[in-house]
């Protein structure tokens, strides 16, 4: 059994310091949080560019970060006067209460936890250890090594390879969107899921008064959540394709409502990932991806509510399309699209475009220094769907010639391909917890690991 004393962890956002805390809390071993951004340590992007208008996605009954503790996070509103099981916090709030308890973890554990400002440029597991080269020179040696990424930029469309600023963002959560915009001008953004939403807002909130364009394929938007009638969840995991499966959801949507049916489907849904096949996991994606996205991953009432003032106000408007090409000239960009389901093109005058087209997946397409040199010498590898970083079921990562590394592991929501559903809290809590768990044996706690 390997014999952890010390952990380096890369990447100081929600899974990596979220697993620090529980590292740190079932063990006595020493735990070393490298993160490049001071502000961004405990907040990560969700919540480290969140503005103040933007709103968690899950009701705070479901937000604890710790999954033994579920009441943790309604506690810690309700102490600080911000809200109640029932409320929809805001994103800030919530990154608030992740650097809250990453102090409380530091003031407990004194030099137990090491907290280290700077990048981590490469990472080189050995036979007794792992070393973590820093870009200040240093190099910082572990039993092991656990990157947690988190989601990386969105990737460029062939359309906008080439544009920059002001014309062209890539990073939708930029605060200066809106700066030289007017009200007689156009934002198109690029997607209509979730990202779109809060950049919507964004513009919305920062005094944009001008039209919003949403775009994507299929022009389909999160729903919201709403009151579901009580109904008695399955406690046994469907099966079949995943044409059976779809057929088995409708049956029940019909008889507990469409929410209801997706929701109890959630204890089941990573092993009915990992029981599929790479084809079947190729059809999901291709064909039902976009739908399970809307319905699964919905937006709070409220802003739902926002969304539906701003179309009523015909502020905003989503398409079904596809772009065709877009050029730059005289200070705009003329995009032309062609609508679902139609020939023809048409011709958009836009003096801004956003990519809110969702996190980069492929591993093969990233820029980050770290994961190309990993990926170059073959210490870590894209998954077969090129939808994350592959690694086991225990968060190891897997090298190029398809072994696990015993070293290095990898957490958070670029393990997608491996677990599919990794990328809300209640997702990666359990993974990192469950790994903290392993690595300090306190699995084997009550007869958990017999």
């Amino acid at each position: 059994m390997l014999k952890v004393d010390h952990v380096a962890i890369i990447g100081g956002g929600f899974s990596g310091a979220l697993l620090a805390i529980n590292l740190l809390r079932h063990g006595n071993i020493r735990v070393t949080l490298v993160e490049r951004r001071l502000d961004r340590l405990g907040r990560g992007l969700a919540y480290g560019a969140a503005q103040a208008d933007h709103i968690l996605n899950v009701r705070a009954a479901n937000m604890s970060a710790l999954p033994d503790q579920p009441g943790h996070f309604v506690d810690w509103l309700s102490t600080n006067g911000l809200g109640n099981e029932g409320s929809f916090a805001t994103r800030h709030d919530y990154g608030s209460y992740l650097c809250a308890m990453l102090e409380a973890a530091r003031n407990a554990v004194g030099e137990r936890l090491t907290l280290r400002t700077d990048e981590a440029m490469d990472v080189k597991p050995a036979a007794r250890g792992a070393y973590v080269a820093l870009k200040s020179g240093t190099t910082v040696a572990a039993d092991l090594v656990v990157i947690a990424p988190g989601n990386l930029p969105p990737h460029d469309l062939g359309a906008f390879v080439d544009m920059s600023r002001p014309l062209y963002f890539n990073d939708p959560w930029a605060t200066d969107i809106s700066n030289g915009l007017d009200k007689h001008e156009t934002v198109l953004l690029l997607g209509s899921g979730l990202t779109a939403v809060d950049c919507a807002l964004s513009l919305d909130g920062t005094g944009f008064r001008g039209r919003i364009i949403a775009l994507s394929r299929r022009g389909l938007v999160p729903h919201a959540h709403a009151p579901a009638p009580a109904f008695s969840a399955r406690n046994d995991s469907p099966g079949g394709s995943a044409s059976v499966l779809v057929r088995a959801v409708r049956h029940r949507a019909v008889e507990i409502g469409w929410r209801n049916a997706v929701d109890e489907l959630r204890p089941f849904t990573q092993d009915l990932w990992r029981g599929a096949n790479l084809v079947e996991r190729r059809r999901f994606l291709h064909h039902l991806r976009p739908y399970w996205d809307v319905h699964r991953h919905r937006i709070a009432p409220q802003v739902a509510a926002r969304l539906d003032r701003l179309r009523d106000q015909k502020r905003l408007e989503i398409i079904a399309a596809k772009i065709v090409r877009a050029t730059a000239a005289e200070g705009c960009l003329t995009v032309e699209i062609r609508r679902r389901g139609r020939d023809a093109t048409e011709v958009l005058r836009i003096a801004r475009t956003v990519n809110c087209t969702g996190p980069l997946g492929d591993l093969r397409r990233t820029t980050e220094p770290l994961l190309r040199t990993l990926s170059s010498r073959g210490e870590i590898r894209a998954d077969p769907l090129a939808i994350g970083i592959d690694v086991d079921r225990q968060c190891r990562a897997i090298a190029s010639n398809g072994d696990p590394q015993e070293r290095l592991y990898v957490v958070g929501p670029m393990t997608r391909g491996a677990h599919w559903e990794i990328v809300a809290v209640p997702d990666i809590r359990r993974q990192v917890w469950t790994l903290a768990r392993l690595l300090t044996n306190a699995h084997w706690v009550e007869a958990e690991g017999l």
